[in-house]
């Protein structure tokens, strides 16, 4: 199946190097894989540091050279934590240092292979990490208004993005929004960007005002002084984001989490519909306009495998049991 025509130069550059992807049964880019015998000597995919945030939320600091040289705001990789039958998951790139080499993932233990992984710990390796893929944020500037909306985990992929609006010299307010002040993440790190622009939104009220980032964000448009908003979180919140703009004409960009397997346009599981076109979250994305989203398709399609990634996260294989009882 030859590759989409649309994937992003970032991409397409790395569809260069070629290799087995483990047990896979398609090739697919191979930037940080520890594929032959001396990967593991040099440490590729090892990880640095591991911090738990919060109860079910992880930050990971991962040896990954050639991504963190390479990757740009809005990117993300594709991880796999089981070498033989595991598992790809996307997880954005939250921060990178080309000069040791690292990126930071975060993520929240929702299914079983972010369980798995969040059970490695520092000096482990990752049997693959694939990137930077995606198209890359498009920052215009200096001089624009740019609200950037982050609820829940999705201020973690909001983090690059509000950092490189803010160098290239836009006006940045930054909205985070949780359920409650203990599930905020990376608020100093989006504190140092925003400065007092920075609005907390909980839905207890524990910290910052209470309600939805959706009420800021309505204040914000009715001033007149917003250029663009972009949107990272729940589906539910940028769908109402994209909503609370649209009467105000205010250009709304979101960074969709869909369903992924390859990462490089070859599966399509990541298909949505914008504007009435089909479009690949991996390689068109994964940042579109979100007044354009068929917000609802895409809801659908995102519960699709539910009841077998309950299942997944639930099951225990009956070898292990058995073995787990004669030790």
């Amino acid at each position: 199946m030859p590759w989409s025509p649309k994937a992003s130069d970032t991409t397409l550059d790395h569809l260069r190097h070629w290799g087995d992807f483990r047990n896979c049964s398609a090739p697919v880019p191979l930037l940080s894989q520890p594929s032959h015998k001396n990967a593991l000597d040099k440490h590729v995919n090892r990880i640095i540091r591991k911090t738990r945030l919060s109860e079910n939320v992880f930050r990971m600091e991962v040896e990954a050279t050639l991504i963190a040289r390479n990757r740009k705001a809005g990117q993300f990789v594709i991880v796999m934590v089981d070498e033989q039958f595991g598992e790809r998951i996307p997880l954005t790139i939250a921060d990178a240092d080309p000069d040791s080499g690292s990126i930071t993932l975060i993520f929240q233990t929702v299914g079983a292979t972010t369980t798995k992984l969040a059970r490695h710990e520092a000096g482990d390796i990752l049997p693959a990490v694939l990137g930077p893929l995606g198209k890359p944020t498009h920052v215009n500037g200096p001089g624009r208004h740019i609200v950037c909306i982050g609820g829940g985990i999705g201020v973690a992929p909001m983090h690059p993005i509000a950092q490189a609006h803010k160098e290239a010299g836009n006006d940045v307010t930054i909205i985070m929004g949780a359920r409650t002040k203990e599930l905020f993440v990376m608020e100093q790190e989006m504190r140092a960007i925003a400065g007092d622009k920075l609005i907390l939104m909980t839905d207890d009220g524990s910290r910052g005002r209470k309600g939805l980032v959706t009420e800021p964000l309505k204040e914000l448009c009715e001033s007149g002084a917003v250029d663009e908003v972009i949107a990272i979180g729940p589906p539910v919140m940028m769908k109402f984001c994209a909503k609370t703009t649209e009467p105000f004409g205010v250009t709304t960009t979101v960074s969709l989490n869909t369903v992924m397997i390859d990462g490089t346009g070859m599966c399509g599981g990541c298909r949505i519909s914008v504007g009435g076109e089909t479009k690949f979250v991996c390689v068109d994305g994964p940042e579109f306009d979100g007044h354009e989203v068929d917000w609802d398709q895409m809801l659908k399609r995102m519960n699709t495998f539910k009841p077998q990634e309950i299942w997944a996260k639930e099951h225990v294989c009956n070898m292990l049991k058995t073995a787990e009882s004669k030790k």
